[in-house]
Order: C-alpha cells, then structure tokens, then sequence
C-alpha cells in the first residue's frame, strides 16, 4: 500500500512529498528508515549537485533548496539513516500521523493509504 509522507515547515505549509510503500504495521523508526532508503535511492540513481531530503549527508552543505553536494557522489542509505534516527532524537524534526505526534521510535503505526504523514522539520535560530 502506498502512504503519501509530506514535508511541512512549521506552519503547514508543504514543501515537498513522497509516496512509500509501506506494508502492515511499521515503527517510527522503520518508517523514518524506508523514507530515507527512497531518497538516497532516487538521488544515486542520478546524483546531481542537490540532495533533497530529511538530513544532510555528510558531503553536503546545507542551502535553501536542498543540500548541496561539494562533488555529486553515491550516497549510503544505513548511514543516513542512523543519521536521521539520531537527528530524531535530536529534536531536530517531529513526525505527525493524523493530527497526532508521534514521539516514540518504536511506536507501531498503522497507515493505511488515507493516513497524513507530515515530517515538519525544526530550524535552528541563528545565535541561539
């Protein structure tokens, strides 16, 4: 079944979206896991100079459309992965089901296709 993932700002609006084909009842951490494998797996198909997704790779400085690759270059799923779990547990995104916060990584969801998915990434403030 495919589930429509949304990237919202902090005030709703949608900046980006994928679809992910999930099956059954997956974990926060496994759906932050699959949605990471799609972007990598989209970009090194075609690694170009931006990369769009949850976190930064390491070879990439942060700009306002994406990540910017210094040298376009094969990304690899298991490490950003573990990197977006661990920027989860950072604060530095949240995850929405429903109009619910899901703040356990290893909370069961169960998705269907009208489930709403929003990841709503968290900006640092300059200076502080």
């Amino acid at each position: 079944m495919l589930v429509k993932i949304h990237d919202e700002t902090a005030t709703g609006r949608v900046v980006g979206a994928l679809e992910l084909d999930v099956s059954g009842t997956v974990t926060l951490r496994e759906l932050i896991r699959l949605r990471v494998r799609e972007e990598v797996a989209r970009y090194n198909a075609r690694p170009v100079e931006r990369f769009h997704g949850l976190v930064r790779p390491t070879a990439a400085e942060a700009d306002l459309n994406g990540y910017r690759m210094t040298t376009p270059a094969l990304i690899d799923w298991e490490e950003q992965a573990d990197a977006a779990v661990t920027a989860f547990g950072g604060n530095a995104f949240f995850v929405l089901v429903g109009d619910r916060q899901v703040e356990d990584l290893d909370e069961e969801l169960a998705l269907g296709e009208a489930s709403r998915v929003a990841f709503i990434r968290l900006v640092q403030l300059v200076g502080g």
